[in-house]
């Protein structure tokens, strides 16, 4: 490592300002410190020892992301293999290579596109790369469904970084989380694909490499094949009935129990359906000190009081969803509750910076998410657009929290 950095230093002074290749030092800067911390010190206060930077940071939750990435491998080859009722005539390491060769495209697509507008802007601003994009580049993808077209992952992910991030200003200017509003533009943009209810549809198109196994075992490929997530199941009970049952009997394709939902052996997204993978992801934030603990704790709070509070009015008229007399525990392993809660409400950027801020935040989150889904029939998920919501507010719940804590020690100063 010593003779890569002797190297580094002795072409940096042409990367640097007045040097012939000026131009590309947001290029030259990405990767030296992606690879060796900078040794640059603050000037002016105020000064913070800390051996963290911003690309540490970032590398830790991607870090965190990691066991969600690799379930959802396996989990795409799974959901594959059951389509093509083939589960059986598979080991556990072909179905995680075949969800390997459907995710990587959609991954490797997204940080190819998301990162070259991030270069060109940094590059045109005379900016340096942001480091925040080695999350996007990842938690985009992580919310879309392996079928997804790889050119909307590139048309996605394009406006999140260019409308949703750069037109503010660049990395800690944007008001909206910029994973979220790729996401959002395409479910928006293109709903019979992202509408999040039957995401998973196979054709000959998505196979991966269950073609050669299959006719090899001597099974013949379905055309096609369509499957509804736990959230569509639930959504489907009828007024005044049970929507566990609803979930346990309404899918000839998947059963929805408890645990299976917990684990993430169920169809959905690409990295949200495991709650265990999660809650691994949030052990490592809060342990880092990246993600914010009030943030997770407040949103699941808000989560299970809404659905507590609807399960009192769940069997007292036919004209309320039957969704209302869901359990509430049975919220967070559903969808992308907990994927949400862990890893893009506790964005730094776009949610509340103040302690009891994060707290009032987390709260609204879990609170708006439940309505969502119990009362939108056109969307039954609602963690997407509860969190986006939220982040508009954010500043606003911060000042109030702030003028709350002058106001206080005004009267206490004076009284």
């Amino acid at each position: 490592m010593k003779l890569l950095l002797n190297q580094i230093k002795k072409f940096d002074h042409h990367f640097q300002k007045g040097g012939k290749l000026e131009r590309f030092h947001a290029l030259w800067d990405m990767h030296v410190t992606i690879l060796f911390t900078p040794d640059e010190v603050t000037e002016t206060g105020p000064h913070v020892r800390d051996s963290m930077d911003i690309k540490r940071l970032m590398i830790t939750v991607v870090i965190a992301l990691v066991p969600c990435t690799l379930f959802g491998f396996y989990n795409t080859g799974l959901q594959s293999a059951r389509a093509y009722g083939s589960e059986a005539l598979l080991t556990d390491w072909q179905l995680f290579l075949n969800g390997a060769l459907i995710c990587m495209p959609i991954i490797l697509v997204s940080y190819a596109v998301g990162g070259f507008w991030e270069v060109l802007f940094a590059t045109i601003r005379g900016h340096k790369v942001s480091e925040g994009f080695l999350v996007t580049g990842l938690l985009f993808p992580l919310t879309l469904p392996p079928t997804v077209p790889l050119w909307q992952v590139a048309v996605g992910i394009s406006f999140g970084v260019v409308i949703g991030k750069e037109i503010f200003g660049g990395t800690g200017m944007n008001i909206l989380n910029p994973a979220l509003t790729a996401r959002v533009f395409l479910f928006f943009s293109y709903p019979a694909q992202m509408s999040g209810n039957k995401v998973w549809i196979y054709t000959h198109e998505h196979p991966g490499i269950l073609d050669g196994l299959l006719f090899q075992a001597g099974n013949t490929l379905v055309d096609g094949f369509t499957g509804a997530t736990a959230l569509l199941s639930a959504a489907e009970t009828k007024p005044m009935q049970d929507p566990v049952h609803q979930m346990l009997t309404g899918s000839q394709f998947a059963h929805f129990d408890l645990a299976s939902l917990f684990y993430g052996f169920v169809p959905g997204s690409m990295g949200e359906t495991s709650a265990l993978m999660c809650l691994i992801g949030a052990v490592i934030l809060i342990l880092t000190g990246v993600g914010s603990w009030r943030i997770m704790v407040s949103t699941v709070a808000g989560a299970l009081a809404m659905a507590a509070f609807l399960n009192l009015f769940a069997k007292s008229s036919a004209d309320f969803p039957g969704l209302l007399g869901l359990p509430p525990h049975y919220h967070l392993v559903m969808g992308g509750f907990m994927f949400g809660a862990v890893f893009m409400a506790t964005d730094p950027v776009s949610a509340a910076a103040t302690n009891k801020g994060k707290i009032i935040y987390g709260i609204l989150i879990g609170v708006m998410t439940i309505l969502i889904r119990t009362w939108n029939p056109a969307y039954p998920e609602g963690m997407m657009l509860s969190i986006l919501f939220m982040n508009i507010f954010a500043p606003l719940i911060d000042h109030f929290v702030v003028q709350s804590n002058i106001n206080r020690r005004m009267k206490r100063a004076t009284g």
